[in-house]
């Protein structure tokens, strides 16, 4: 299964989205990593939401192209917010552009 993450950094006030067959793992490579990138400049990284995608590989990275392209702080915090997601990310692939 593939999951959609969202981490949050407190003292850098950002959010970041991946995706990964494992979440937790994936959180501590962003906390721990020697590699210089971007999420090694905003340490600490909590978990903010970890959502169920789908067990197709290709339809969980074009889900978290589409959230990214978003450039939406809302619509990250929505995602964070919401209590039921069933269904509703495979069919946000298929609208328009959200900017706030």
């Amino acid at each position: 299964m593939y999951y959609l993450y969202i981490l949050y950094s407190e003292p850098s006030d950002l959010y970041y989205v991946g995706y990964t067959n494992d979440f937790e793992r994936r959180l501590m490579e962003h906390n721990t990593s020697d590699r210089n990138t971007f999420t090694s400049k905003h340490r600490p990284w909590i978990l903010a939401a970890s959502l169920s995608i789908s067990d197709n590989e290709a339809e969980a990275m074009r889900i978290e192209k589409f959230i990214k392209k978003q450039k939406s702080r809302k619509f990250l915090e929505s995602l964070i917010d919401a209590k039921e997601m069933s269904g509703i990310l495979a069919q946000l692939v298929r609208v328009p552009k959200l900017r706030d």
